[in-house]
């Protein structure tokens, strides 16, 4: 036979030991056999039985609520390859016979709680479901029973093998493999499966312990069904608080077991893993002493047990259990070399010695796990809550009344942000650049009046001041017009030809009002750009705030804004047509713009004039000295009334001076136009589109949802249902809170 021994090197020399980050939670294992001495805590003390007893229903009532998908809870797994006796040693531990056919028997998990009892034998097969019928894992475990409970053994093996039937084909309700005629060959949807047969045994010959067979490692036979085993056992093997009970037979060589290498994979330093030696009767002439040095934990860390089951033919003959135990006592009593080893290794030979070491190694990992237990759920218990905490509020049992309460606040919110907020990222506050930019743009299309006659071509274009009153008017540099551009000048000559040109019967020195008109249709007409910019500028922004909104309400923008521009383009036909009501506002205008122009054109004539319209009378003591001189000359003649700003008028006539006084009016009616157009835009745009959108917005959702009707409530609880994924992950965490709060009360029950 050939073995290994890197596992007990790994052992005994720490230099190549594998850094195994898994505690070992028997520090005992290896020495219990040897020592009867060795007990947990009192546990295994025959006064405490039933404490033991309950400590094994615990584990298995937290494994009926689903607590393994969260918790590592203690549990033997045997494991071992095919044919390697692995079903006659859980026959052995049992005292039950489990079905047997061509090929692999085991092809689910099968979970045995076996409980010592005074009355009379029973077992109970139940169904654990962990995944569905596709294989996906179930959110909330069930297990159901199989079947009113047994009480001849002879009628377990058919039990179990309709059990297995029922887990084998997930899409039929499995109450229909409890009665009927359901032979070998009945055929399986699927070949494994993680689903378990659960079986619930109580007598008075057993003794207290609980295990899982897994289905054994397949030799050939289809890849997919060998890779789907070998997951399954490590799905169990692999957890930290799993004992390996590791099937080895005898007449294979110890090598070559797969399942050999899987737990030491799993548990390189075996700690953690019981070995059995099984079909001892069938060792080679000349190779027991290998096998012996196993046992002794010479050539593998692992603690080895030696059993000896039925063979095939008694067990076809129906031997029983009893005489079983009896013939395996015989034959390690009396056969070599197993009758000549001394008593310390002496008990590990037989059924009975390796039973009541696992119920003591399972005993022992369930009372040092049961405080981890409580602690691990507590926090897992924490961490679920707060996750649910976390996902949006799930939807209402009344869909009608929450999607008004929904409607209610969105209008509700929708109002704040158009009325305004106190927060620099308030939706007006976000507004203001793009109005300030437009008045800037409607200031700057006044009309550039020059009181002098056309340069010529090679002449420097004579420049004309800002005024004095518009300069203490409008403080604000970037909203007043400084002429840029020469070539769009108007030159009073330019507008003298134009008017003369518009003469038809008028009287001599009148002008028809047509020039004065144009003039002024010709500087609003280019209102319209700047106007249309802020109101895409203030649609833009609406559009934003509102980007994951519905497309009812995108609509309701669409014909607030449709109906603002509407408007805007009224106020634009409305400014083609020159009136005002501001009489007084106009004529100061005109007055003063007016005396501006001519005392511009005759600045070169009259230099008085000139510094005067400059306001160099407030810095000039010189010139101010003169002026109230030539102003006290006047009131001295009687011109009481007459002030400084009159002095132009003491000019001679002018030429041009229709001219000037067009280019006055015009100028005048601009000042009056451009303010009232800078505020009635804006306001048109806020009244129109965005207080405009609380008008009826309420109502629109209300019947753009569809909420009302004999449809109604349907279409409500439709449009309230969570996305699949949000779904989901909820049923996900609230099934597994109700499954930790479970084995909590399971687990508290134990502490009280």
């Amino acid at each position: 036979m050939k073995t290994g021994s890197s596992r007990k090197e790994r052992v005994t020399n720490p230099s190549v030991a594998d850094n195994d980050s898994t505690t070992s939670f028997d520090s005992s294992m290896s020495a219990s056999a040897s020592n009867d001495h060795d007990t947990a805590v009192g546990i295994l003390d025959p006064q405490q039985s039933s404490r033991r007893r309950e400590m094994l229903a615990l584990i298995n009532k937290m494994r009926s609520t689903g607590a393994q998908l969260d918790l590592d809870l203690p549990v033997i797994a045997v494991i071992g390859s095919q044919s390697a006796g692995k079903s006659s040693l859980v026959e052995s531990v049992s005292g039950i016979t489990l079905p047997r056919a061509s090929g692999t028997c085991t092809r689910c998990p099968t979970e045995c709680l076996l409980a010592q009892s005074d009355g009379p034998w029973s077992c109970i097969v139940s169904l654990r479901l962990v995944t569905d019928e596709h294989g996906a894992p179930l959110d909330q475990p069930r297990t159901v029973q199989f079947g009113s409970p047994i009480f001849q053994k002879e009628d377990v093996t058919e039990r179990i093998r309709r059990a297995q039937l029922a887990i084998l084909n997930p899409s039929h309700d499995h109450e229909r493999y409890i009665e009927g005629t359901w032979d070998t060959n009945t055929s399986r949807e699927i070949s494994f499966s993680s689903n378990c047969v659960c079986l619930h045994i109580t007598g008075k010959d057993l003794e207290d312990l609980s295990f899982v067979d897994l289905p054994g490692f397949i030799v050939g036979g289809e890849a997919v069904d060998r890779e789907l085993v070998q997951k399954l056992a490590e799905a169990y093997i692999s957890k930290p608080s799993c004992i390996i009970l590791l099937t080895v037979a005898c007449e294979t060589d110890f090598e070559n077991q797969s399942a050999h290498r899987l737990a030491e994979q799993h548990d390189p330093h075996g700690t953690r893993t019981i070995g059995v030696l099984t079909k001892p009767d069938r060792i080679p002439k000349g190779e027991e002493e290998t096998w012996i040095h196993l046992l002794n934990a010479e050539l593998d860390a692992v603690d080895y047990f030696c059993i000896k089951n039925p063979a095939s033919q008694e067990i076809k003959d129906g031997v029983s259990w009893e005489l079983a135990r009896t013939r395996e006592r015989e034959f390690f009593e009396s056969t070599a070399p197993w009758a000549t080893l001394d008593w310390h290794h002496n008990q590990k030979l037989g059924t009975d010695k390796l039973t009541a070491r696992l119920g003591k190694s399972l005993t022992n990992l369930i009372v040092r796990r049961l405080p981890q237990l409580q602690e691990e759920l507590e926090k897992l218990l924490e961490t679920t809550e707060s996750s649910i905490d976390t996902l949006p509020s799930p939807p209402s049992s009344e869909p009608v009344a929450e999607i008004l309460q929904l409607v209610g606040k969105f209008t509700q919110a929708v109002e704040r942000q158009t009325q305004g907020i106190p927060s620099e990222d308030g939706l007006l506050q976000s507004l203001r650049p793009a109005q300030v930019t437009f008045q800037h743009a409607i200031r700057i299309t006044a009309p550039d009046f020059r009181p002098f006659d056309k340069p010529g071509p090679n002449d420097v274009a004579p420049t004309v001041p800002i005024p004095s009153f518009l300069t203490n008017e409008e403080r604000d540099r970037d909203s007043m017009f400084e002429p840029m551009d020469d070539r769009k000048a108007i030159y009073v000559d330019d507008v003298m030809a134009k008017a003369q040109a518009a003469v038809t019967r008028e009287l001599p020195n009148n002008y028809p009002f047509v020039v004065t008109q144009q003039l002024i249709v010709n500087a609003v007409s280019k209102w319209g750009s700047p106007a249309d910019t802020l109101f895409n500028a203030t649609a833009q922004a609406l559009r934003k705030r509102l980007s994951r909104i519905s497309s009812i309400v995108f609509e309701h923008l669409r014909e607030r804004a449709a109906d603002t521009q509407a408007w805007l383009s009224r106020l634009q036909i409305m400014e083609r047509n020159p009136f005002t009501r501001n009489d007084h506002y106009f004529a100061d205008y005109r007055e003063k713009f007016l005396t501006h122009y001519k005392a511009v054109r005759r600045q070169d004539s009259n230099d008085f004039i000139a510094r005067l319209d400059r306001g160099e009378s407030d810095v000039d003591e010189g010139f101010r000295e003169t002026l109230n001189s030539a102003m006290a000359s006047i009131h001295s003649l009687g011109f009481h009334e007459f002030a400084p700003a009159n002095l132009p008028r003491l000019l001679p006539p002018d030429s041009c001076e229709a001219a000037i006084e067009i280019m006055a009016d015009v100028r005048a009616y601009f000042q009056v136009a451009y303010k009232r157009y800078i505020d009635n835009v804006p306001m048109t745009i806020d009244y129109g589109l965005v207080s405009g959108m609380n008008i009826d917005l309420g109502k629109t959702l209300y019947n753009g949802l569809g909420v009302g009707g004999v449809e109604g409530f349907e279409r409500c609880r439709r449009l309230l249902e969570e996305p699949e994924d949000v779904s989901q992950r909820r049923d996900q965490l609230v099934k597994r809170r109700e499954r930790l709060r479970r084995a909590r009360e399971e687990l508290l029950e134990v502490f009280a």
